[in-house]
């Protein structure tokens, strides 16, 4: 008997599953166009051959011409630079401007009308401007309110203490002397003090500016904060639901705006002895153009410090270039308009490339 055997059919193939996009490598043009700061740089690039051509003094390009527009940059870029981690974690904060003039006023009365030592005058304005943030972030947090209606109000009740304070104790709108308060020489040269004597020695806020990117950046890109940062302002319940202190952080953002802004009117008013009560009205609009020429996104989520700064620096060359070049400074607003529409143009077509992209 012939015993018949009959092979068991071969199981079924399963399909081939698609390839984990998280797990696709990513070339390095891609991950080039996904930096948030690469249209600030570009911007920058073409902003220092514009004015070095036309220049007009032969200057722009110089030693000497760089430590103007250094300084007018990192004027801006100090605050600019927290004001991105604050865009970063989908806020805004309209105050920061009129914070500037606050904290160099406050610092003014405490030392040259009511004889206070700088140093626990100056420990008192940052005291004040923490202060300032906190009530800022926590208004936000807990009633829900937009961030630009919040700051607002705080822009206004600032702003008219800074002018009627100043003229019920002093008589005018300006607080001057700063420079007769004991302990000035010693603030001065930390906060206000040039390296030499010569137009091309670098104001020391410059190095105050890149220390603070620095750091900045390492928060951001080391951090468990700045992972934090990056959630909240990103996707806000999805934070809160992996754990993210979604409030603190969002305080703790407000609270850094504002002693950069403090900080920013301190070193102004030492190296100028004296601080006008309006000053600092309209620089918030900087300090955000800095930050979304740098590639912050109004929405939140996305930015970086470095692009904060290279967007300072353009503002900062901009406002220097048009008198190097001969032009009409009153068309400089105009022409910051002109770049902070192009800057978003650009940050929006590289991110769209960026996310389309595969490798």
């Amino acid at each position: 008997m012939t015993t018949r055997v009959v092979a068991e059919p071969a199981p079924p193939v399963p399909p081939a599953r698609p390839p984990d996009e998280r797990l696709t490598g990513v070339g390095p043009l891609t991950r080039l166009l996904r930096r948030p700061e690469l249209g600030a740089l570009l911007g920058a690039a073409a902003i220092f051959v514009i004015f070095t051509i036309a220049d007009q003094s032969g200057q722009f390009a110089s030693v000497s011409g760089a430590a103007r527009w250094l300084d007018v940059a990192s004027t801006i870029g100090i605050p600019a630079v927290a004001v991105a981690l604050l865009m970063i974690g989908g806020e805004f904060d309209l105050s920061a401007g009129v914070t500037t003039a606050s904290s160099g006023i406050l610092l003014g009365l405490l030392t040259a009308e009511w004889g206070w030592n700088i140093w626990p005058a100056l420990a008192a304005v940052f005291l004040f401007a923490a202060v300032v943030g906190f009530v800022n972030g926590y208004l936000v947090v807990r009633t829900g309110l937009p961030s630009f209606i919040v700051t607002l109000a705080t822009f206004f009740v600032l702003r008219g203490t800074n002018v009627g304070l100043t003229k019920q104790i002093t008589g005018q709108v300006r607080v001057a002397d700063i420079d007769s308060a004991s302990g000035y020489e010693s603030a001065r040269k930390i906060f206000g003090s040039q390296l030499g004597t010569s137009p091309e020695d670098f104001n020391v806020r410059i190095f105050w500016w890149i220390a603070l990117v620095i750091l900045a950046t390492w928060v951001l890109t080391r951090t468990r904060t700045g992972n934090w940062i990056f959630g909240v302002g990103g996707d806000q319940a999805a934070a809160r639901n992996v754990g993210v202190p979604v409030e603190r952080t969002k305080i703790g953002l407000f609270m850094t705006t504002s002693l950069a802004s403090g900080l920013a009117g301190v070193m102004t008013a030492i190296q100028l002895t004296s601080v006008q009560a309006d000053q600092g009205v309209g620089e918030e609009f900087n300090y955000i153009v800095a930050a979304v020429v740098g590639g912050c996104l109004l929405t939140g989520g996305l930015g970086s410090a470095i692009g904060a700064a290279l967007g300072s620096l353009i503002i900062g060359m901009a406002f220097i270039g048009i008198s190097f070049a001969g032009w009409n400074t009153d068309w400089r607003y105009l022409f910051l308009g002109v770049i902070l529409f192009l800057a978003v143009l650009v940050n929006s077509f590289v991110g769209r490339r960026a996310a389309g992209a595969r490798r």
